[in-house]
């Protein structure tokens, strides 16, 4: 059993074959050549006899690098090769045949016995026939043991844990035995001292006392009060030490974080030219959790003022609900509109990792477009689900977000005008052998009104620009009126395939086709644009430059589009 332990520390990965030293492996084994290199090591030695002296102390390596992998009948040959100057020790290692295994026995006895804590998905590798690998067994054994820790059978101990190789019959047989005990349960949850109520930390709390332990539920209730955005520091513990009789109790220690902060950002885009924002937060405001905040949005066509005071729901890390106040101007080309807003939102994050925000506001807009102007007063209550799976990061490898907006108002309650707006988006991100990446994005909006000359320009769309149909100006698509100004469709129509291809870490040349539209007919022609790009993956994000052409509008020239941002 000592020798079987020992000979899984000769299970390394080596880089590659150090300079002075070359090692054969017949027939062709690269696992077990580069355990063989990993195990000697660098061979430092400059001359031909130093060399020699450690021809003994070589061959034993080898020997046992080859026996953790299951080939114990092998034949060693050593030479100095090279020059005098720059001497090689040759390693040549003839393998034999391989111990397979015989007879697999893993037996898990006790409480845990048939449970999910312990599937072993190990346990597949150890099969008979297969080539005895002292790694997998070991690995076994540690999955085992890290299952029963997770789990809280903090009881659990081997039976038997025996691996037997019988060389005349080239045969090893495994019989492991475990017995689990009892599983342990999570008790109290106890916070250190704090300002703020105990029933709000509770609410925090994602299992109820009494529980079966699981360490993931104690690095989950770690992770929302981090990211509840009322601490600074928290370390969330369940001492087994102190636990009583099988109740495991949780200690966490808080510190609450500053309760002010100023925010000062800025970007630049095709779209919208160079743009501020400050932004001041209140992450606190009493011991109930109650939060507040505002911030300003400058660039050249559109300036924005908002504020808004927030109270955690029930549970708090992610919902709440939200009121909200909001001023804004934007003038882009023959298209002007001052907006107010003011009303309410409740946020909630569904068991099916769906956001859903349930709003209602109201809103007066005054705006000119074109040869028109009016005014718009609307009581507008919506609906918003929207959902992002992505893995890697700020700059993800894969993954998909997908968003549903439907509002709507109805005339002679608080509404000038009745109306319904659906939009829709789909984007989705593929890489394959880690350069060739594929983006695509769907978008599908439409408004439906017995009055579309009353609906303000914030509820029709516009297409064009950095986000939308490139080699066009932002929002530059859409119908015109009688003196050719541009007006918001009905309907929008905008899709995007791109592939990107990464030539050097971090940097990605793109190509594109963009198809879409603004309109207020399904029958309305759609144009095509067609693009080159590159892609610089910044420590803030990625930053994208593209060159862009229409194919419907080829007097509409080059235009060049620069945004930064995450692409999902």
């Amino acid at each position: 059993m000592g020798r079987a332990i020992l000979l899984v520390g000769l299970l390394l990965v080596a880089a590659g074959a150090q300079a002075s030293l070359k090692v054969t492996v017949v027939p062709a084994k690269k696992a077990v050549r580069e355990n063989i290199e990993a195990y000697i090591g660098t061979v430092d030695d400059d001359s031909r006899q130093a060399l020699e002296r450690q021809f003994r102390h070589v061959e034993e390596q080898a020997t046992l690098a080859a026996q953790a992998l299951g080939y114990y009948h092998t034949r060693n040959s050593l030479s100095i090769g090279g020059t005098d100057e720059a001497p090689v020790l040759e390693v040549r290692v003839e393998l034999g045949e391989p111990v397979r295994l015989g007879e697999v026995s893993i037996e898990i006895m006790g409480p845990g016995q048939n449970t999910d804590a312990f599937l072993l998905s190990s346990a597949a590798l150890l099969t008979p026939g297969a080539v005895l690998h002292h790694g997998r067994y070991e690995g076994v054994k540690s999955q085992i043991n890290n299952r029963a820790l997770r789990y809280g059978y903090f009881e659990g101990q081997y039976l038997k844990h025996e691996l037997r190789v019988d060389l005349e019959s080239n045969r090893a047989d495994i019989h492991i035995q475990y017995d689990t005990g009892p599983r342990y349960r999570l008790g109290q949850v106890n916070f250190s001292e704090t300002i703020f109520d105990p029933e709000l930390l509770e609410r925090m709390v994602p299992f109820e006392p009494g529980v079966p332990y699981d360490a993931d539920l104690v690095g989950e209730l770690n992770q929302d009060l981090l990211s509840s955005g009322y601490f600074n520091g928290v370390l969330v513990t369940a001492p087994v030490d102190k636990a009583s009789g099988q109740e495991v109790p949780v200690q966490v220690e808080i510190t609450e974080r500053d309760p002010h902060s100023l925010g000062l950002g800025g970007g630049f885009s095709t779209d919208v030219g160079v743009r501020g924002k400050l932004s001041w937060d209140q992450h606190w405001v009493n011991p109930k959790g109650h939060s507040r905040g505002a911030s300003m949005e400058l660039s050249a066509p559109r300036q924005e003022v908002t504020a808004f005071y927030q109270v955690p729901l029930d549970p708090p890390i992610d919902n709440n609900l939200r009121y909200f106040v909001g001023w804004q101007h934007e003038d882009i080309d023959d298209v002007e509109t001052r907006s107010l807003a003011v009303g309410a939102e409740i946020n909630t994050r569904l068991e099916s990792g769906w956001q859903r925000t349930i709003g209602l506001r109201l809103q007066n807009e005054v705006f000119s477009l074109g040869d028109d102007s009016g005014t718009s007063t609307l009581l507008i209550p919506s609906l918003v689900l929207q959902r992002t799976q992505a893995t890697g990061g700020v700059d993800p490898s894969r993954g998909y977000s997908m968003l549903m907006d439907v509002q709507g108002a109805k005339a002679g309650i608080l509404s000038t005008v009745d109306f319904a707006r659906v939009m829709g988006q789909v984007k989705g991100l593929y890489t394959a052998f880690d350069n060739h990446r594929l983006f695509g994005r769907l978008a599908l909006g439409a408004v439906a009104t017995n009055d579309f000359s009353s609906i303000p320009p914030s509820l029709r769309f516009f297409a064009g620009g950095d986000q939308s149909i490139r080699g066009y100006d932002y929002q530059s698509l859409s119908p015109v009126d009688s003196t050719g100004e541009t007006v918001g469709g009905r309907y929008l129509i905008a899709s995007t395939a791109e592939y990107q291809y990464e030539f050097i870490d971090k940097w990605r040349a793109a190509t594109f086709v963009d198809y879409g539209n603004a309109i207020d007919s399904l029958t309305d022609p759609l144009k095509t644009s067609v693009g080159v790009g590159i892609r610089w993956v910044s420590p803030i994000g990625p930053i994208r430059v593209d060159l862009a052409r229409s194919l419907s509008d080829p007097d509409e020239g080059y235009k060049i589009h620069f945004s930064m941002g995450p692409e999902l």
